[in-house]
């Protein structure tokens, strides 16, 4: 009878190892499965994005630079009407580039040059809304695009974020040549609120920081008046 048992559980053993293979090939055989469909997939969208970018974007962008440089002829000449809704013949202006080419680098910063042209215009609602939408990295005409907002704020009124639109501005140029214009903005602007506190702080930060500016030959007597105000 031992010998029986025995000779068995080699048996028994070659039963449930066949029994763990067999499961294992089911369970590789599914996942392996799922797994290759899912490399696959992610293999399909890297190649669509891949073609979408050289196929489409780049000739898109391609096209936008050469649809805006006559428009920015016309703004260099200060023909901002030209400049913003094209010419007689052929030539669009800011206005279509971005709606043609508002995905591309070129629509985007036809968003910031329309904002200027409509604010010489004086359409400063339109102005205000195309500089709020351009979005651009580069610090100086970065800067230049919020204290743009800021006149334009300031043509309609809204003083407390002209102000703060220029503050905006004087602190992201951090530049010997803007930051002072438009602190001395700021600054007139919160003397017109009535604070004069900040007006004050403003001229100093001129007058400590950006001695040599032009802003700087009449801030003496800015800060005097200030501090006579509070």
């Amino acid at each position: 009878m031992a010998k029986k048992t025995q000779e068995s559980a080699p048996a028994q053993v070659e039963k449930n190892v066949g029994e763990i293979l067999s499961k294992t090939d089911q369970f590789v055989d599914k996942y392996l499965k799922q797994t290759i469909v899912a490399i696959a997939a992610v293999i399909v969208i890297v190649v669509g994005i891949f073609a979408f970018h050289r196929y489409y974007l780049v000739p898109k962008a391609q096209e936008a630079n050469t649809a805006i440089f006559p428009a920015q002829n016309y703004y260099a000449s200060q023909q901002w009407e030209l400049a913003l809704n094209g010419d007689s013949i052929g030539n669009i202006g800011f206005l279509d580039v971005i709606d043609e080419f508002g995905g591309t680098p070129a629509g985007n910063l036809a968003k910031a040059y329309a904002g200027i042209c409509e604010y010489n215009l004086k359409d400063y609602e339109a102005a205000r809304k195309h500089l709020k939408s351009y979005s651009g990295k580069d610090q100086l005409f970065a800067a230049q695009v919020i204290g743009a907002i800021g006149d334009c704020d300031a043509n309609l009124g809204d003083l407390a974020s002209a102000a703060s639109q220029f503050d905006k501005a004087a602190s992201k140029a951090n530049s010997s040549l803007l930051s002072p214009v438009y602190l001395n903005k700021a600054a007139l602007v919160y003397e017109r609120l009535g604070n004069y506190k900040k007006a004050l702080e403003a001229y100093q930060t001129i007058q400590s920081n950006y001695p040599q500016s032009q802003e700087a030959a009449s801030v003496d007597k800015n800060i005097e008046r200030a501090k006579a105000s509070l």
